[in-house]
């Protein structure tokens, strides 16, 4: 069984990380969305909140786990017995990041590879700051997220 991790922050989980885990599964046997904890960030959603969210917005997809992780991500995939990391690509700006941080995954453990996906262009400006921004600012992002994110993020902005 071929099995992909897809990692990320996902605050919110945007319709962009849901096209990347749609085309991701037509490529391996398993993909595992996981919720990075990330001390330096200051998130809109709980990691509870986003791992029910990216549940919601991935649910009727097939061979699709949502988990949390926290710690090395290349420890983590061995631990999954992970043969690829994922990670999407929407515009040349993101290159120069991910080919470092692949190479150093690479570094580290070499028993995976990374693999960059693109979206469907109409997400390549999509970012879960630019959405959340725009929520706070009371613009409409229904076309922006799932159904499920667009609810919660109209909830938890009405606070």
């Amino acid at each position: 069984m071929t099995i992909a991790i897809y990692p990320g922050t996902f605050d919110p989980f945007t319709n962009g990380h849901l096209d990347i885990v749609q085309r991701a599964i037509t490529l391996f046997d398993k993909v595992i969305v996981t919720v990075a904890r990330n001390s330096s960030k200051n998130p809109m959603f709980s990691e509870k909140e986003r791992l029910t969210l990216i549940r919601e917005s991935a649910r009727g997809l097939k061979n699709v786990d949502v988990e949390l992780f926290d710690g090395l991500l290349v420890e983590y995939a061995r631990e999954r017995k992970a043969t690829a990391i994922i990670r999407g690509l929407r515009a040349i700006s993101d290159f120069e990041y991910e080919l470092q941080m692949a190479l150093m995954n690479r570094k580290l453990n070499n028993s995976f590879e990374t693999v960059f996906l693109m979206p469907n262009e109409k997400y390549t400006y999509l970012n879960s700051n630019i959405v959340r921004e725009i929520a706070r600012l009371g613009g409409d992002v229904s076309e922006f997220v799932p159904a499920a994110v667009n609810k919660a993020l109209r909830a938890k902005l009405r606070k």
